[in-house]
C-alpha cells in the first residue's frame, strides 16, 4: 500500500496576501481587488505546484479598520471562480456559502453549476454565519446556535438532494427521437423543515464528480464537528501546535466514524503563512518593510502571550536573560507556545512580532527547506493531512512557495509529482456521492 501523501490548498482572497498592508507593498497592484486577472495568476501558479485547490473564505460585510488596511475577501467568490475555471484545468476551487442567509435551492444551483462548468472541480465550505454585521446586510437577527446548527443540517441535506435529483443518466439528448431528458429520473425531492425546504428538482446534469465536495471550516465545537463527520470531505482549521492539531484532527476523524463513514473519507487541513526568502533575516526584513513597525498593542499583546510587562518603547529589545527564565507560554493562547519558542532563539521583541506569532495561523519565514520542515515534521506527526498554504504577498509568495519549497517536499516523497486525476475528488483521495449519503438517515 503506497504511504498517503500532503495535499495543498492556497487561499484566494483579494490578491494582496495576508501581511498587514500587503495591498501597499511595492509590486502589489491596489487595485486587484477587482482583477480577476490577478486572481487567476494565482490559481495558475498554485496548479503549476499540483495544488488540490483554492479555498476562498467569504465575509458579507464590511469590517471596521479595511478603510486602511483593505478589504480582505473576494468581491463575490462564485463568481471569482468562474472566471478561474476557464483558465485552468486541473485544480480544485473551494466557496464559501452561509447556510444561514443563502436558500438552499440557490446554494444547490450556484455549486452544481459551477461544478458542470469546471468538470467535477468545485466544493462548498458549508458555514453558518454568526457576525451582527453579516445578519444585518440580510436584514435578519443573529440567530442562537443550535438554531443556526439546525438549519444547517437541513440545508446540507436539502442542497445534496437536489443534486441528486436530476438522475446521472436522466440526461438523453437525443436529436432523432426528440428525447432530451427521462421525466422519470429528474423529480422533485419535496423537503420540507424546521427553517427551510425545496420542492426540486434541480435542473442540472451531473459533473464528472457527480456533485460538488462539501467542506467546513472552524474550530471543534460539538455543532461543528456533528456536521463535519456527517458530510464533509475536507476539513479547515485553525490551529497552532501540533498536540492541538493531532488531537483536533482525531476529534474530526471520530466524528466521521460515528455517522457510519469511514474517518479517511473527511480530510484535515490546517493553515501555514509563509514568508519564502534566502535567510529568515531577509524574511523578516521583508515582512517588516511591508507592515511597517509593529503596533504598541501588539508588544503588549506579546508580553501577555510570555507573562512579561513589555511596551513599545522596548522594541529593539531582546528579552533579558532574567525575562526569559520568567517567561512561560499563557495557557489560554496556543500561539504563546510559538511565541516563547522564537523568543528564546535570541531576537528582538521586533523580530518576534515579525515572525507572525500573533498571526492567524503558524507562519515560517526563511528558505524553501524551513518550511517543508515545518509541514513534513505536522505531516509525519498525523497532525494533518494538508495544508491551507497562505502566503505573505499573494502573487510573489505563491510563486515563492511552488518554485521553491514544493521541489523539497517531492524530493522528500511527501508530496505528490502531478496530479493523479482530474476532479477535486480525485485529488483529495475521496469517494465518489450523488445526492444524499445513503449511509445518514
Amino acid at each position: 500500500m503506497n504511504a498517503p501523501k500532503m495535499i495543498l490548498a492556497t487561499s484566494l482572497g483579494t490578491s494582496y496576501g495576508m501581511l498587514t498592508d500587503a495591498w501597499r507593498s511595492p509590486g502589489v497592484d491596489p487595485k486587484n481587488f477587482t482583477s480577476t486577472d490577478a486572481q487567476v495568476r494565482i490559481a495558475q501558479s498554485a496548479e503549476r505546484g499540483g495544488f488540490a485547490f483554492l479555498f476562498v473564505p467569504d465575509f458579507a460585510a464590511v469590517q471596521g479598520g479595511e478603510e486602511r488596511a483593505g478589504l480582505n475577501m473576494t468581491m463575490d467568490p462564485m463568481l471569482a471562480l468562474a472566471a478561474v475555471a476557464r483558465e485552468t484545468s486541473r485544480i480544485g476551487m473551494v466557496a464559501t456559502g452561509s447556510t444561514t442567509f443563502q436558500e438552499p435551492y440557490n446554494l444547490a444551483r450556484q455549486f452544481k453549476a459551477l461544478d458542470v462548468m469546471s468538470h467535477g472541480r468545485v466544493g462548498w465550505n458549508a458555514v453558518t454565519t454568526s457576525s451582527p454585521a453579516v445578519a444585518a446586510n440580510y436584514g435578519q437577527p443573529v440567530a442562537e446556535r443550535s438554531a443556526r446548527y439546525r438549519r444547517a443540517n437541513e440545508t446540507v441535506q436539502i442542497v445534496q438532494a437536489l443534486w441528486g435529483s436530476w438522475e446521472a443518466d436522466a440526461w438523453i439528448g437525443d436529436q432523432a427521437t426528440g428525447r432530451y431528458f427521462d421525466p422519470e429520473k429528474v423529480r422533485p425531492i419535496d423537503l420540507q423543515g424546521e427553517f427551510v425546504a425545496s420542492r426540486g428538482p434541480l435542473p442540472i446534469p451531473p459533473s464528472e464528480q457527480g456533485q460538488p465536495v462539501i467542506f467546513t471550516a472552524g474550530g471543534p465545537s460539538p455543532h461543528l464537528l456533528s456536521l463535519a463527520g456527517r458530510y464533509a470531505s475536507g476539513f479547515i482549521a485553525e490551529v497552532w501546535t501540533i498536540e492541538e492539531a493531532r488531537a483536533q484532527r482525531q476529534m474530526v476523524r471520530e466524528s466521521a466514524r460515528q455517522a457510519g463513514r469511514d474517518p479517511d473519507e473527511i480530510k484535515y487541513f490546517v493553515g501555514i503563512m509563509t514568508t519564502v526568502a534566502s535567510t529568515v533575516r531577509e524574511g523578516l526584513d521583508r515582512r517588516l518593510a511591508v507592515t511597517g513597525e509593529p503596533s504598541p498593542q501588539r508588544v503588549v499583546g506579546l508580553g501577555q502571550m510570555l507573562g512579561l510587562r513589555l511596551g513599545p518603547d522596548r522594541v529593539n529589545d531582546r528579552l533579558s536573560d532574567e525575562e526569559l527564565a520568567r517567561a512561560y507560554a499563557a495557557p489560554i493562547d496556543p500561539r504563546s507556545e510559538v511565541a516563547l519558542r522564537v523568543a528564546r532563539q535570541g531576537w528582538t521583541i521586533r523580530d518576534i512580532l515579525a515572525h507572525g506569532v500573533i498571526d492567524f495561523h503558524p507562519t515560517v519565514v526563511g528558505p524553501g527547506a524551513l518550511v517543508a520542515d515545518h509541514m513534513q515534521e505536522w505531516f509525519e506527526a498525523e497532525a494533518a493531512d494538508g495544508f491551507w498554504v497562505i502566503p505573505d504577498l499573494a502573487e510573489a509568495g505563491i510563486d515563492d512557495f511552488v518554485d521553491n519549497v514544493v521541489p523539497i517536499l517531492r524530493q522528500r516523497g511527501i508530496y505528490p509529482d502531478g496530479y493523479s486525476g482530474e476532479t477535486l475528488r480525485d485529488h483529495l483521495g475521496v469517494p465518489a456521492q450523488y445526492g444524499r449519503d445513503p449511509r445518514l438517515a
